[in-house]
């Protein structure tokens, strides 16, 4: 079993940057795809990016592409997301989420392909 525990959330202004980080704990994670998704209120949870178990590949929401990008420690046994250019709409309860794989390049953008889930973190994005 493996547990997921998410940092960095926050207020900031438009324009600003955030690190988000999630920690993994229960077994190591190496072998898992680690990703970010988010959920607007009243909206639907969304793929944010994801990065494959080698950290070789990497895939992105379009909207965030040039703005955020996903990182992971395979040591530490944590998976970053750098978040620049921060605008209103990126506004959510952000989630970590992992998938243990026995590739070392599929993504998986579908919420309901992941097999672990942290609780999130809430970034707003206001002035």
């Amino acid at each position: 079993q493996v547990q997921l525990v998410e940092s960095g959330g926050g207020l900031v202004q438009p324009g600003a940057s955030l690190k988000l980080a999630c920690s993994a704990s229960g077994r190591s994670v190496s072998d898992n795809t680690l990703g970010w998704f988010r959920q607007a209120p009243g909206k639907e949870r969304e793929f944010v990016a994801q990065i494959s178990s080698s950290g070789g590949t990497t895939r992105y929401l379009d909207s965030v592409k040039g703005r955020f990008t996903i990182s992971r420690d395979s040591a530490k046994n944590t998976v970053y997301l750098q978040m620049s250019t921060l605008k209103a709409e990126d506004t959510a309860v952000y989630y970590c989420a992992a998938r243990q794989t026995v590739s070392t390049v599929s993504i998986y953008t579908a919420p309901g392909a992941m097999d672990y889930w942290g609780k999130g973190t809430l970034v707003t994005v206001s002035s």
